[in-house]
């Protein structure tokens, strides 16, 4: 399959239209009708119905593929144009709003002191955004969190391969944030599954999400009150405060939250960690912020 006609497919799928996939990739229209009609002639089936446009169940299943062979494309081309580039100058490195700690703040200021031409850019982006844009060159390096056990990995979401994942230094303490009127704020510690009825903030990407609650609860429960699809931990933190929901955060972050109350979670025995993952080879300011961090 030609990647080309394979990447249009999946445009016009997402757009729902083949005049906005043709504006969004620079095309004309008749150039995406060809476009698929080419793809449907070298697999021998019909992959779209155009009226209204919608895949078929050939499409749908070539949709489920589509996607992780675009990002193997993106990450052959990086990997390649990074052997082949000279040194750059500038890096940019992403990261999940909860794997923003002082610790990065350090390693940074490092950074700066040992390579002071290099220009870094960091960007924060949701956990599965980080390690698609590390596989497909975007990022020279990654950092994401998530709740594990003191001693063991994160569970990474799938992605294109990764040369490398790297514990990051300093796990932290979970603590159930609380505002500070919530019958349970005087507790000295909580087990994680006598909160699972309770009122929780859906916020996969400012705190903890809550299928990682469920997941570790072994138990039912963790019903969002309230979701909150955005990367600003201190909002969420308001949303606490203001009586919405609870959230799992790691203590530091529980504790910058104005009218938040932090109380541990001494069960299941669990950790907030940051693991640096990056693709290629590890050279020159990167190799150093890794080093720094971990």
């Amino acid at each position: 399959m030609d990647p080309h006609l394979l990447r249009t497919f999946v445009t016009v799928v997402r757009r729902g239209s083949f005049s906005a996939a043709a504006r969004e990739l620079g095309y004309t229209q008749s150039a995406v009708s060809q476009h698929i009609a080419s793809l449907e002639a070298d697999l021998g089936t019909v992959l779209l119905f155009r009226r209204p446009v919608a895949p078929s169940e050939a499409g749908t299943r070539l949709l489920e593929h589509a996607g992780p062979l675009l990002i193997r494309l993106d990450a052959a081309r990086a990997d390649v144009m990074r052997v082949a580039a000279t040194p750059n100058a500038a890096i940019t490195i992403g990261a999940s709003p909860l794997a923003v700690k002082p610790r990065l703040s350090t390693a940074l200021a490092d950074l700066r002191r040992r390579f002071p031409r290099t220009h870094v850019t960091v960007r924060v982006l949701g956990r599965q955004a980080v390690l698609d844009e590390v596989s497909t060159g975007a990022l020279a390096l990654g950092l994401v969190d998530g709740m594990a056990a003191p001693s063991d990995p994160l569970r990474l979401p799938e992605a294109a391969p990764l040369t490398g994942v790297v514990r990051a230094a300093g796990d932290d303490e979970l603590v159930a944030a609380l505002p500070l009127d919530h019958p349970l704020a005087r507790r000295t510690a909580l087990r994680l599954p006598d909160l699972a009825d309770a009122r929780w903030i859906d916020a996969p990407e400012a705190g903890l999400p809550l299928a990682q609650l469920r997941a570790n609860a072994e138990f039912g429960g963790f019903r969002p009150a309230l979701a909150y699809d955005g990367t600003d931990v201190a909002a969420l933190g308001a949303l606490v405060a203001g009586g919405h929901g609870l959230a799992v955060l790691p203590r530091p972050a529980a504790e910058a939250a104005p009218g938040v109350t932090a109380v541990p979670i001494a069960e299941p025995r669990l950790a907030h960690c940051v693991e640096a993952v990056h693709a290629g080879a590890l050279d020159g300011p990167v190799a150093g912020l890794v080093k720094a961090l971990t």
